[in-house]
């Protein structure tokens, strides 16, 4: 089971929110202000929150302050500020994704299945030939990839990249040593040459799996699948 903490002091989104994300079968748990929430949170093993920023009392932005002491657990964060640096300060206290009100709550569903599956990816397997992640199928003897059987067109130096981070997971490549693993050759001024690469990868994959990302950028350093 999928335990959501849904915190809001508007009566009528906490309730909207509910019945959104209840029909998506989640045990869910509420609170109206920023003390009642992490009552919620200390009390139940909570895997998602979404989380309203202007409450009486304790605020939003306090609240994650607070959880991400000792907490990574993923946050998303309501507010009806829609200015950039409103987002900014949301996301830079610990927040994973920022909504603005109002919102579609359809929108809403798909951002906390993502946040989900960014947070608790399934297990990756693998076997001689395959791996797979998620539910990508990256087959080495037959060259293929394939997401939910259906069969990914990659360029050869694409699937190099794509298997190279996918036999290591949670490592981290950087541009020069995916360049020379997957190219073959000395990679001193190949930063650019990767990085196209490895949005053109991206974009097919992310297609294919409706906005999933497996391939995540570790800024500064490189890049790695986990």
């Amino acid at each position: 089971m999928t335990d959501i903490l849904i915190v809001d002091d508007d009566d009528k989104i906490l309730e909207l929110i509910e019945l959104y994300l209840a029909n998506e079968g989640y045990t869910l748990h509420t609170a109206k202000d920023g003390e009642h929430a992490l009552s919620q949170f200390a009390r139940h093993p909570i895997d998602l929150i979404v989380l309203d920023v202007m409450m009486p009392n304790v605020d939003g932005i306090e609240v994650c302050k607070h959880i991400r002491k000792t907490s990574n657990v993923p946050i998303l964060m309501l507010s009806a500020k829609a200015e950039d640096m409103d987002k900014i300060h949301g996301l830079m206290t610990g927040a994973d994704d920022y909504m603005v009100k109002p919102f579609n709550p359809l929108e809403l569903v798909v951002r906390v299945k993502a946040l989900l599956r960014r947070a608790y990816p399934k297990p990756m397997s693998s076997s001689e030939d395959e791996i797979v992640v998620h539910n990508v199928a990256i087959n080495k003897k037959t060259h293929t990839v394939k997401v939910d059987g259906q069969t990914i067109k990659l360029t050869s130096l694409e699937f190099g990249i794509l298997h190279l981070l996918a036999s290591h997971p949670g490592r981290v490549f950087s541009s020069e040593e995916i360049f020379e693993l997957v190219w073959k050759e000395p990679g001193p001024a190949s930063t650019k040459t990767v990085m196209v690469h490895i949005s053109n990868l991206r974009e097919k994959l992310e297609s294919a799996m409706n906005g999933l990302s497996i391939i995540h950028t570790v800024w500064g350093v490189g890049y790695k699948i986990e």
